[in-house]
């Protein structure tokens, strides 16, 4: 493999991925029982990488899907934005931190790659999002534009922390229990960003609804005090048991040094047969999950549900993907990950196929029940889909060089959802109507199907996976 630098060595001490313990019946976590689903067959490790999910999805649910934009709109429209206009800046601010953590996710991943750096980049991204999301419950309504530059801090620092929280997916465990423990991370946290929304959204709730007399704009400022708490809150466990077991030894000029990895591992990947197809129907079924998610709220409201019904699809959601994705971890150590990620696009498929029956001349009743089954199939896939994913591309990857590969992993995550936003607009501009542009969507994933069938298999049993990676790491 031509290079332009001799890579880091690795020190003696780097335990390689096979040697982290696999929880058995003689193991000594079996022999506890505790109240928290599946901690007894975990080690300390996993359960506190998995137990991280749970703490960091509070920011999702309450800042990033339903409260902030409420929050912001309530705000520029009091200081005499207009209400399109007030979309448009949101929709701006959320595509400018989408650009700037792509672009930073391969420099965190080849800085990460080094011993020690991993943990200061985890953290510096964890305090940029808690400080933003604090930051955000104080400043006043009438500065809005700054309101809108506090939210794209905390989103990158959310982004670029949950990008190197993926990474030590390796760190953690081992590559037979990969599926499963990515799995279980999805899982806890969906219920652990429901938590914290059910404890903020009923007060926004009432208080819109004149059943508790309170400015409106402090039960927003009180959800995102929530957000915060939580995430600290459950953050401990991560921080004191979580550590770089793989990495490199850091080099003199390691910074300049890291920007020509990036170049290096780009050359890596484009020789990777196996890892570039995955990355390609990734990034298209990933664009696919983005878009509908960005999409269906908004639908949702044009065929006119009502805001509380929506927020209690979105709930429901939540507790319907945390199983789901546990079965789906569970399924794909009897059929394989990829076998599980090809049923969740297929199951994608089938919520296009009901968006494409969704006219909104039907009456509201059918358009209700189709919206719901529509949300409970996404739940299903949802979770799923993106555990496995994370899983599989860590064990088709250079254990070594796992940051600086999952860096482009990361920009393929989050440049998802341009793609299909894009083709639900052209669809819906041409028709005028924009159950027809959430129908095209399928696009995506019919493609992301046929491209995936060339990634290798990983049914247990197959050494079609181990074959492949081999031959094109040789």
């Amino acid at each position: 493999m031509e290079s332009t630098h001799e890579p880091p060595k690795e020190t003696p001490s780097e335990a390689p991925l096979e040697e982290f313990a696999e929880p058995s019946k003689n193991h000594p976590l079996s022999k506890k029982k505790s109240w928290i689903p599946f901690k007894s067959s975990l080690s300390k490790e996993e359960f506190s990488w998995v137990l991280y999910d749970w703490a960091s999805q509070s920011y999702v649910m309450i800042v990033m899907t339903v409260i902030f934009v409420l929050f912001f709109r309530a705000a520029a429209i009091g200081q005499g934005v207009d209400s399109a206009d007030a979309n448009a800046y949101y929709a701006f601010s959320n595509t400018i931190s989408m650009i700037i953590i792509g672009l930073l996710a391969p420099i965190i991943g080849t800085l990460s790659g080094y011993k020690g750096k991993k943990k200061v980049l985890f953290v510096i991204f964890a305090v940029m999002g808690l400080v933003g999301t604090f930051g955000l419950a104080f400043i006043p309504e009438s500065w809005w534009p700054i309101i809108l530059i506090v939210f794209i801090i905390s989103s990158i620092g959310y982004a670029g922390n949950t990008k190197v929280y993926d990474t030590f997916l390796v760190d953690v465990t081992n590559n037979k229990r990969m599926n499963w423990i990515s799995s279980l991370g999805f899982a806890f946290g969906y219920i652990g960003g429901a938590l914290p929304f059910i404890l903020a959204v009923p007060l926004v709730v009432l208080v819109q609804l004149d059943v508790i007399n309170m400015d409106i704009m402090l039960a927003y400022r009180i959800a995102f005090i929530i957000a915060v708490v939580w995430w600290l809150a459950f953050m401990g466990p991560f921080m004191k048991n979580v550590h770089q077991k793989i990495g490199s030894e850091q080099e003199p000029q390691y910074v300049r040094k890291s920007f020509i990895r990036i170049w290096t591992t780009f050359k890596e990947i484009a020789t990777q047969k196996h890892i570039l197809v995955f990355l390609v129907a990734f990034f298209l079924y990933s664009d696919g999950v983005g878009s509908i998610i960005r999409m269906a709220v908004a639908y949702g409201d044009e065929i006119g549900l009502s805001e509380i019904t929506l927020l209690m699809v979105l709930l429901a959601t939540q507790f319907v993907a945390m199983p789901f994705a546990i079965l789906y971890g569970k399924m794909s150590q009897k059929v394989g990950a990829k076998f599980m990620i090809y049923v969740a696009i297929f199951t994608y498929c089938v919520v296009c196929s009901i968006a494409l029956f969704m006219n909104p001349a039907r009456d509201l009743y059918t358009l209700t029940i189709m919206f719901w089954a529509l949300a409970m199939l996404v739940g299903t896939a949802q979770g799923g889909i993106q555990a496995l994913s994370r899983a599989y591309f860590a064990r088709i990857i250079p254990k070594e060089k796992s940051n600086e590969y999952f860096g482009f992993y990361n920009v393929c995550s989050r440049f998802a959802s341009m793609l299909g936003t894009a083709i639900f607009g052209v669809i819906a501009l041409a028709t005028g109507q924009s159950h027809y542009g959430i129908a095209g969507i399928a696009v995506l994933f019919i493609a992301a199907a046929i491209i995936f069938k060339f990634v290798p298999g990983d049914r247990p049993g197959s050494e079609e996976l181990a074959v492949m990676v081999q031959e094109e790491t040789a």
